[in-house]
């Protein structure tokens, strides 16, 4: 992102600041690059004080331990990087003024002008199918099976729902592109190459990195670290969309995969950006996303539209929302179905994020679904007519970005 000319005089001082004084090495999460501080200078009066705090305390950091690497007074925004470095000052848009906009690659929606008929005109929508699928499938332990029925596959089954999305949105106007097209990483690294880091993950938990520990971690940080790394690499360098939509289905533990346990539970919720704990935020690449996404002001675009997809899924599906016990989910808003949690995907990704967790794999009624496979119309599901579970869910997602973002 380019510098404006009104912030100049301030990122000069800002960068000067920040190099004045020599720090420790940072602490980084696993496959982590440092992270450019002077990227937070392009924020100067883009945010006033209250509003700073009110995000801080109420979406990103609700434990309080922020304190500990920002100061905020009405002027200005003191933030240290790292343990020992000097304080960036960030001035902020002064109290009963208008702040300037920020810069950002993404447009709200109310910068374009929807089209009769074609509610998504001129917006830029990136799918993210979560999981690889395909042989990949049984190692981040997404796959489970009941004798010979059809596998149950989460990578698979959200580039299904992804491609008919696609599609959806495509003909309400929107440039629609998916993170992946087929099933199988992105990511050039694989388990083999990330031993060292893998093994830096786990003495960082105080685990001694050895054997099928060790090799477990190669394999979560391929996976599940690596491989989203490299999406939001495509999506804030390359597809810079409006909006990402990553879709998921959610389970309950279903112990062996070969023997799994099915269950009556199934249910929905949406993930909103946030619920950073004092424990992630010591990873200075952690604090520097967060403010990212919070100067950003990507919060209320994610909110509303995550709202309307909440409300079309909840529609459509008649499920009931998923409720979070402990401290690891919190409330986005009065809707039940709308939770904030610190995710990586919906934390690197520098746009609005709607993040999808709808129905529970190892149900009766889902895995009986599953089994049917795509279909066009409806078919008899349990005594109802239901359209295939992918387009059910296809469908709802699209509905409800044309109601937040085709009405004003």
């Amino acid at each position: 992102m380019k510098i404006r000319p009104y912030a100049f005089r301030y990122v000069a001082a800002f960068v000067l600041l920040a190099s004045s004084v020599s720090a420790p090495a940072a602490l980084l999460s696993p496959l982590a690059p440092q992270p450019d501080w002077s990227t937070i200078g392009q924020y100067v009066g883009t945010i006033t004080a209250a509003d700073f705090e009110r995000l801080l305390r109420q979406v990103y950091v609700p434990d309080g331990s922020w304190r500990e690497w920002i100061s905020i007074s009405p002027t200005e925004a003191l933030i240290t990087p790292r343990p020992g470095a000097a304080p960036i000052a960030l001035p902020l848009a002064s109290p009963g003024t208008t702040p300037k906009a920020p810069p950002r690659f993404w447009k709200d929606r109310t910068a374009r002008s929807p089209v009769p008929g074609r509610p998504l005109a001129g917006l830029r929508i990136a799918i993210d199918p979560g999981h690889l699928g395909g042989s990949y499938a049984k190692m981040e332990a997404r796959w489970f099976r009941i004798g010979n029925s059809r596998p149950v596959q989460e990578g698979e089954m959200t580039l299904m729902v992804a491609k008919l999305l696609k599609q959806q949105l495509e003909s309400m106007g929107a440039e629609v592109w998916l993170t992946r097209t087929r099933n199988g990483p992105t990511t050039p690294l694989r388990p083999g190459s990330l031993r060292k880091v893998a093994a830096g993950s786990l003495r960082e938990e105080g685990v001694v990195p050895s054997g099928k520990r060790l090799q477990d971690e190669t394999e979560r940080l391929f996976y599940r670290v690596g491989e989203i790394r490299n999406r939001a690499r495509m999506v804030n360098g390359h597809i810079r969309p409006d909006l990402v939509v990553c879709l998921h289905f959610n389970a309950e533990e279903w112990g062996d995969p070969a023997r799994p346990s099915l269950t009556d539970k199934n249910h929905l919720h949406l993930l909103l950006s946030g619920n950073i704990s004092r424990e992630e935020l010591l990873h200075e690449d952690e604090r520097h996303t967060m403010l990212v996404k919070l100067l950003g002001g990507t919060h209320a675009a994610e909110l509303g539209a995550s709202e309307a997809v909440a409300r079309s899924l909840a529609s459509a599906t008649g499920l009931e929302p998923f409720v979070y016990h402990g401290t690891k989910g919190i409330p986005a808003s009065s809707n039940p179905y709308l939770w904030i949690r610190n995710l990586l995907a919906n934390r690197l990704f520098e746009c609005p994020v709607v993040y999808c967790e709808p129905y529970v794999m190892n149900s009766r009624a889902v895995f009986n679904r599953v089994q049917m496979g795509d279909y066009q119309g409806r078919r008899n599901v349990g005594g109802s007519q239901l359209p295939s579970i992918y387009r059910e869910y296809a469908d709802a997602v699209a509905q409800g970005l044309a109601d937040y973002y085709g009405s004003r």
